[in-house]
Order: C-alpha cells, then structure tokens, then sequence
C-alpha cells in the first residue's frame, strides 16, 4: 500500500465527526515534525487547530483543509462500515475518503516529499488544519487562527484548499473563488387565537406570505463575470402549537443569501428589511455573516500555477469556477492571500459509500508537490 493510502486509511478509521479531530491532527503533527516542520497544536473551545510551517521568510504558500467529518447517517446502510476504509471496484471508501481525509493525507504527503527534496526552498510552506469546518458556527477554527495570524502580523500569500472541488475527474474544475453567505433567522410575531374568531388573532403566517413572495421573487442583482446573481432561499419555517384549532402567535424563519461580488451584505440587509416593513410586519431578525465573497482573480500567481499544473499532470483544461457553497478559504482570503480549491471529485460527499478514487488520491501528492515546487523553487 503507498504511504498516501496507508494515511488515509488512519484519519478515516478516527471518528473525527466534528468538532472531534480523535487524534488525526497528533498522527498529521508527528509526521511533519520529522520532516523538519515547526508543528503547533491550538485548541480554542472544543475544536483542535494544527500549524505546521517549514522555512522562513516569504512568500507563504499554506495548504489547508479539515479533519472533521459529518456523521455518518445509519451505519446500516453502508456497504462498509463508514469508519472502516475498504477499496472496492478500484474506490476507496470511508466518510471522509473525499471530504477532506484524502486531500489531508495528500497534502502531508506532498509536503514531506517537497522538503525532503527541498530542503532549502525559498520562503515558507505550510499547513493548517482544523475540526470545525464541518460544524454550524465555525468559530473557533480557521476563523479564529485568521483573526490570530491578523493580531501577529502573519502573511499568507498563497493558499490552497483541498476541498473536494472536481466534477468528473480529478483537476476538471478548480475553484477560484467562492460566494459570501449570510443567513438570518426571522421572527414574525403575530397574536394567537382559536380558529373559529380569526378577527381575535393575527395569524403571522397569512401575515408573512405575501413579504414572502416578494421576498422570493425579488431580483437582488444581476451577478457579474465571476458570479451568478444573488440567490435568497427559505431553509426552515416553523409556526403553530401542534393543534390544528390554534392560530400561532410568531413565525419563526431561517434565511439564506448566497452572494457575489454584485452585492454588499449590508445592502442585502438592509434591502430585505424594508421589504418586511413594507409589509406592516411586527418582527426581528438577527444576522450572522458567515463568509465574504472572495475571487483570486485571472493572471493571478496561485490561480495560473494551479491552472499549468492540472494540465500537465492531468492533461485536462480545467474550469474555472466560483460555485458551490463556501470554504475555510474565506477566511484566509481576507488576509490578503490568493486561494485555489483543488482536490478530488465531490460526487459523493455528505452521502452513505462516500468514496474517491484510489487512482486520484495517489495522484494528488503530485499535483500538491508540483504547485509547492512552481511557487517556492522554479521561479525563485
């Protein structure tokens, strides 16, 4: 078994459903500080953060990506158990096999091999990983390592994101960018009542229907060459007592704007909040902003050093693409750093038999190597 596959095997055998990393981290950490690296373990609440760098001065070229997973749903249903890697039919499966243990041993692996052959590489070269990506808050991760580097000083140049980011085969598409997302959860309060006497009551779901539509129908704008316009969608809407006599008294929703460049988040607030008033509505909204827009933009160092290597290890053109959800990425980019997601086909993520190709997690290495040597040697 190669050295990538024997390490992948390991992360997926640990329940690392997050915020849990179940030793994946430590296992990651002690290779690399045989291989010279500079290792840091942080650990900010219940989540575990791993820094590793080698060199010094600049430029930095980080790899980053996760070692949590999401739980594996019934286990029963699995054609494997889920933290029990099996290859099977030339795929290697196990939850995490594609999002993201594969692109994380991968990138170790990379790592390793670059170093060893270069020891003396300018600048430096770097790896950080956190088990709070597949979390809901996302707090005290890569957001929190981010907000550390900003208070240091720290300079990140150049990033790539080993997410699961090709749609057939390996390097087909690369992401370059990545929409914002900000999400709210509404109140609508209303005054409850029997459903005989609805004069007695305000219903708040009669009352948020037509906001509702216009909410959906409304065009926030009309996107740009690097992003599709701005999408506004419903995820959850709960109202009522159970008891099909009882008009509610609040509504409560949960929404989501997933946005380019086109928009600001605040005008989307802002935007979305005169509707509801227009609407004569009692309610309140509390926002979170979970990630700005972010685009490495064409002629950029990392997004052409990406774009040569995929063609000449993999022989394809790729796409160029900003969709999807969002990365950790987001939170390097502000940084000031050029972020690439390049790792192996999504198709199967979140799902039972998750899997990846075994072809593509030993090629991975390579293309992780590749990129370090263009970045940090060949044009040094």
């Amino acid at each position: 078994m190669s050295d990538v596959l024997e390490l992948a095997f390991d992360l997926i055998r640990r329940r690392s459903v997050t915020p849990e990393d179940d030793g994946c981290q430590r296992v990651l950490g002690a290779r690399l500080h045989g291989a010279g690296f500079q290792v840091e373990h942080v650990r900010y609440g219940d989540v575990d953060n791993l820094w590793a760098t080698h060199g010094s001065g600049g430029p930095t070229l980080i790899f980053l990506g996760h070692t949590d997973v999401v739980p594996s749903g019934p286990e029963s249903a699995w054609g494997s158990p889920p933290f029990e890697p099996s290859i099977r039919d030339g795929r290697l499966y196990g939850r995490g096999a594609a999002d993201m243990k594969g692109s994380v041993a991968a990138m170790a692996i990379a790592l390793e091999r670059f170093v060893a052959a270069q020891p003396q590489h300018r600048g430096r070269v770097g790896l950080l990983l956190t088990s709070d990506e597949e979390g809901p808050a996302n707090l005290d991760g890569v957001r929190k390592m981010a907000e550390r580097f900003r208070a240091d000083g720290e300079r990140i140049d150049w990033c790539v994101v080993g997410e699961p980011s090709a749609k057939s085969v390996l390097g087909d598409l690369i992401r370059v960018g990545r929409r914002g997302s900000l999400s709210g959860q509404l109140r609508v309060r209303g005054v409850q009542g029997h459903v005989a006497y609805p004069e007695k009551a305000l219903n708040p779901i009669h009352a948020f229907a037509p906001a509702l539509a216009e909410l959906a129908a409304e065009r926030w704008d009309e996107g740009n060459d690097d992003f599709p316009p701005t999408s506004f969608q419903v995820s959850n809407l709960n109202a009522g007592t159970g008891a099909n006599n009882v008009i509610p008294g609040e509504l409560v929703a949960a929404i989501n704007f997933r946005y380019g460049t086109a928009s600001r988040a605040d005008e989307l607030r802002a935007r979305s909040e005169a509707i509801l008033c227009q609407h004569g509505l009692d309610f309140a909204l509390d926002w979170n902003l979970s990630g700005e827009p972010f685009l490495t933009p064409p002629g950029g160092v990392l997004r052409e050093t990406v774009l040569a290597v995929c063609r000449e290890l993999c022989g394809i053109e790729p796409e160029q693409s900003t969709g999807g959800g969002t990365s950790d990425g987001r939170f390097i980019a502000p940084l000031g750093a050029e972020v690439v997601e390049l790792g192996p086909v999504n198709a199967s993520i979140h799902k039972v038999d998750e899997c990846v190709e075994v072809a593509d997690v030993e090629r991975l290495p390579a293309l992780y190597q590749a990129i370090c040597q263009r970045l940090l040697v060949a044009s040094g």
